[in-house]
């Protein structure tokens, strides 16, 4: 399946930048309830205190400034200048000490074995280079260093759920957010960790587990790896 010019929008990261931390908008806040199922799993991996994290694709900073209260040294980086821009005034104003950067996976700015860990959540199915995002992510990862992802299945039930029914009929995401053409099947993905170097573990499922008080949806682990799926590999 050819890549559709008209999806894979990064430019809605920057569009909403000045509300990122404001609640405002469902499908940002859809984006922060996920954080917390996230690390229900990437936790059970990890003592977080006091290690070097790269959170990979970090946007306006939800995942990096939960990586920071568990007492991680944290460092963000993201191609989109202005969610980088409100990522630091909102740790600035939080009291976080986190690094940010603007720029991408496929050419990180930092030197080998810079990170015990990198957390890339929601992002390579949106790179250009997967091939070229995981090679660099082992370069930077320390021996025995963790890469901890997610990411989207490819398949006809990935497709209906991301993008008919989150995209297209609940407004979950903006319209034209992902292109099924990049969604990545798990072998796929396996793959290309053991080429970079990184010898992948279990994966297991995420997706919504219920609703909140405001009636957004709740994340956590879920059996089914069909739609959205998380997993770690480790620096061989």
């Amino acid at each position: 399946m050819p890549a559709d010019p008209n999806r894979n929008n990064l430019g809605i990261y920057d569009d909403v930048a000045a509300q990122w931390w404001s609640d405002d908008m469902r499908w940002v806040r859809t984006l922060k309830n996920m954080v917390p199922g996230r690390l229900s799993y990437f936790d059970r991996l990890i003592d977080w205190q006091g290690k070097t994290v790269l959170d990979l694709g970090c946007a306006g900073g939800f995942m990096a400034e939960a990586l920071a209260e568990r007492g991680a040294r944290v460092t963000g980086i993201d191609p989109a200048e202005d969610a980088i821009a409100a990522a630091r005034a909102h740790a600035r104003d939080s009291g976080h000490n986190i690094s940010y950067d603007v720029g991408v996976g496929e050419s990180l700015p930092y030197e080998n074995a810079s990170f015990d860990a990198v957390v890339c959540v929601d992002v390579l199915e949106h790179v250009s280079d997967l091939q070229k995002v995981l090679g660099e992510v082992s370069r930077v990862l320390t021996t025995d260093g963790v890469f901890f992802f997610d990411t989207i299945n490819r398949n006809p039930i990935a497709r209906l759920a991301t993008i008919t029914v989150a995209e297209d009929v609940l407004g979950l995401l903006p319209k034209g957010t992902h292109d099924p053409a990049l969604f990545i099947k798990p072998d796929e993905l396996r793959s290309g960790l053991h080429k970079a170097g990184l010898s992948p573990g279990p994966i297991t499922g995420l997706g919504p587990r219920g609703l909140n008080r405001r009636g957004d949806l709740t994340f956590g682990r879920l059996p089914l790896t069909s739609i959205i799926y998380m997993g770690h590999a480790k620096k061989a």
